[in-house]
């Protein structure tokens, strides 16, 4: 069966072509900036060459026709026909109390996908702009919608209301539903097979790490909490996000900058966080300005992973423990100082790093703790692509 995997973004369309026959990534690639100028897609071929194409894309269907072209085309495609591709498994980042697992794409499951769109309001529509182009070019293809929010719908209300006038919740949905929940769910389940565990009995805490981030706690296999709220700004400092922030200091600001709405969600959406107090976004560069005796990025790399640490530190009591610890995503599978930093002085809670290990690992599955550590410490890259994929097949068969 081969499944094609579509990541839609507001500027942006990802995709992966997936033999599910052995789990093999056929093709993948991706069209960036989508409806402006200097559109262009790249292509990571089957043999490891990548390759870019320049193209007009001025909306999301003729991003997904061309696509479809490349995945055909004479040179660079790795299938005859269309016809091949079995179904289109789609992320969806948004789902509301509407989703709580992956659905087959239905006009009931697209009025009910589009009436929680103001949740998501950059997010949703996009997605929808994926479904819909399949549909037009390829009319009955059975579509999967795998959504972020899922796997979080299980957390209880205590981990999931905020302390306001309740009717917000009832009239709004303002409530924590957190994102990410595809990495969580496939990095939580792929590091107790990696160590032989079974999910019944186990306490996982998942850290997705890269220019966004969120923890999530994970008990018998399901999401207890999650560091991310209504909106994927709240929790650990990212990339351009603030993370957590005083309700109060965002009026402030308000009012000292003259903001409206949409002016403090841009600040602190895309201006704060690692970019905000040291210029740069890339954790690599900040380190390196650190240690040649930037302040600044000094203090952000610090609170970078303070912020991850504490966050370590909740969801073990909120558990009451912790048996695996995973790293994952582009810092957290890649970057040892920031595993060491969260694991450091953690003893006391039955987290033992080995040193010597951890430095050597950059990207593979791998386990990192000393023999004696009571809580297990690895590393998973996460795969949501193959997991997006998975959950269609089973859908569609």
């Amino acid at each position: 069966m081969k499944i094609l995997v579509l990541n839609c973004g507001s500027s942006s369309i990802k995709y992966a072509l997936y033999n599910m026959d052995n789990h093999s990534v056929m093709t993948s690639g991706g069209a960036e900036r989508v409806g402006l100028d200097g559109a262009f897609v790249k292509v990571k071929l089957a043999n490891g060459d990548k390759k870019q194409i320049m193209h007009d894309i001025p909306e999301h269907t003729e991003g997904v026709k061309f696509i479809f072209s490349l995945l055909t085309d004479p040179e660079i495609g790795v299938i005859k026909s269309l016809d091949e591709i079995d179904a289109v498994g789609h992320r969806m980042v948004h789902g509301g109390e509407k989703f709580s697992q992956s659905v087959l794409i239905t006009p009931e499951v697209i009025k009910a996908f589009e009436e929680v769109s103001d949740l998501a309001p950059l997010h949703n529509p996009a997605n929808m702009k994926g479904v819909n182009a399949v549909s037009e070019l390829m009319p009955g293809l059975p579509q999967v919608g795998v959504f972020d929010t899922a796997f979080h719908q299980t957390m209880p209300p205590k981990a999931y209301m905020y302390a306001i006038p309740y009717e917000l919740y009832e009239k709004y949905g303002i409530r924590r539903y957190g994102f990410h929940g595809t990495s969580h769910r496939y990095v939580s389940a792929r590091a107790l097979e990696f160590l032989g565990m079974q999910p019944q009995g186990t306490k996982v805490i998942t850290a997705h790490i890269g220019n966004g981030g969120s923890l999530a706690a994970v008990v018998d296999g399901k999401c207890i909490d999650t560091s991310m709220g209504l909106t994927p700004l709240e929790g650990v400092m990212m990339g351009t996000r603030s993370g957590d922030i005083d309700g109060g200091a965002i009026t402030f600001i308000e009012k000292k900058l003259g903001l409206d709405a949409d002016g403090v969600s841009n600040l602190l959406n895309k201006k704060s966080g690692v970019y905000g107090l040291c210029g740069y976004t890339d954790m690599r560069d900040v380190a390196s300005a650190a240690a040649n005796g930037d302040e600044k990025a000094a203090i952000a790399q610090d609170s970078y992973f303070y912020r991850v640490k504490k966050y370590v530190g909740a969801y073990a009591a909120a558990m009451g423990g912790c048996d695996v610890l995973v790293f994952t995503a582009g810092v957290g599978e890649n970057q040892s100082a920031i595993r060491e930093v969260v694991c450091s002085d953690m003893e006391y809670m039955g987290i033992k790093l080995d040193k010597a290990k951890n430095d050597q690992i950059h990207g593979e599955e791998a386990l990192i703790s000393t023999p004696d550590s009571k809580v297990k410490v690895v590393v998973i890259p996460t795969d949501e692509e193959l997991m997006i994929a998975s959950d269609t097949m089973a859908l569609v068969k």
